[in-house]
């Protein structure tokens, strides 16, 4: 039912390409988001942790300049001193840095400064990828693609890419570069998990038909298939749960849904002879358009728990099974779609006032 490769030393997997790039890139990606003051606030415990996802294998490192307001960026500075040559690092902008009203979004102003921050507190001149972290509709994407694409002339950038893009938004960026002879967007860093599962619709697919490197975020659903949301045992206080609850808290009927499956998945794990994490990120890394899955250990053991992952295979026995609990295309919380568009947060946006009716 399960195949595990064999190893060649203490490497990780095989390498794969990151879509049309020629890059290399290993199945796992290692996420910087919980170092610093969201998560670990110990500089050389993450330090640590970078060193062993590097000796393990793990050539790419993913963060962004909101990850605690740039602190992510200042410890991975640190943590590549004299191994930046062997690391495709990427970072993103969008989120809001500090309180200035222009430190945020996908501007040509914002982007030119963002990148020389994020450069100085990660001690590099140049990013190998750097991409919008989500869309902004207040700026034109030719825009935002202008920028990136001077930053590539400019050397600061290698590549550049998108996060949690909807799919008419992907093609549109694809045409506007190809309309304007501007460089495209390479890559598309969408949540991808066992009980998320609404990118296999149409931001899969779409991948695959422009050559697009697919590095999915959140693959254990935000810790709920790291096996720590188990019925009959107390929930475990964490920074995810105060500063997300709309995803974590167990009192939300969305969420009792996700721990309803969570229990079969681990019973299916348990039939397979392997973690509940190795089961989870074995599925992610098997879609066929899947790159590398990123992993956001906050502690060294999270990160060994982890490590291999990369080398078990799922048979097509087991993937029907994961199928029967959750369908494909289905994502059972709309809270851990990543992104929501403003046309249905806004009722603004759909919903036509007496006084703006036509007359």
């Amino acid at each position: 039912m399960v195949h595990k490769e064999s190893r060649e030393g203490d490497r990780v997997g095989s390498f794969r390409y990151l879509g049309r790039t020629g890059v290399l890139v290993s199945p796992l990606t290692l996420g910087a988001m919980n170092f610093g003051a969201w998560a670990n606030r110990d500089h050389d415990d993450a330090v640590r942790i970078v060193h062993r996802a590097l000796d393990s294998g793990i050539n790419v490192i993913d963060t962004a300049d909101v990850y605690s307001q740039g602190e992510s960026e200042e410890i991975l500075g640190k943590a590549l001193i004299g191994r930046r040559d062997d690391v495709v690092l990427a970072s993103k902008f969008h989120g809001q840095i500090g309180t200035g009203p222009n430190n945020r979004g996908n501007s040509r102003r914002w982007i030119v400064r963002a990148v020389e921050d994020s450069l100085r507190r990660l001690r590099t001149d140049y990013l190998d990828l750097y991409q919008a972290h989500r869309p902004d509709p207040d700026v034109p994407l030719e825009e935002t693609l202008r920028a990136l694409d001077d930053l590539v002339t400019a050397g600061k950038i290698r590549y550049h890419g998108t996060t949690t893009f909807e799919p008419h938004q992907l093609v549109e960026a694809q045409w506007i570069a190809t309309d304007r002879n501007l460089r495209r967007p390479v890559t598309e860093q969408p949540p991808y998990s066992i009980l998320a599962r609404a990118a296999e619709r149409a931001t899969l697919p779409l991948a695959e038909h422009y050559g697009l490197g697919v590095l999915t975020w959140s693959p254990l659903a935000g810790g709920w298939l790291s096996g720590r949301h188990r019925s009959g045992e107390p929930e475990a206080l964490s920074s995810r749960l105060a500063r997300q609850p709309h995803r974590h808290d167990p009192a939300l009927a969305a969420n009792q849904r996700k721990r309803e499956a969570v229990e079969e998945l681990a019973k299916l794990a348990t039939e397979a002879g392997i973690s509940l994490i190795q089961l989870s990120l074995a599925f992610v890394l098997q879609h066929p358009a899947v790159s590398t899955v990123i992993i956001g250990p906050r502690t060294l053991e999270q990160l060994e728990d982890q490590l291999d992952a990369a080398d078990v295979r799922l048979s097509t026995e087991i993937l029907d099974r994961i199928d029967e609990i959750v369908a494909p295309g289905l994502t059972i919380s709309p809270a851990d779609e990543g992104y929501i568009p403003p046309s249905l947060t806004d009722p603004a946006q759909r919903r036509r006032t007496q006084a703006g009716a036509r007359r």
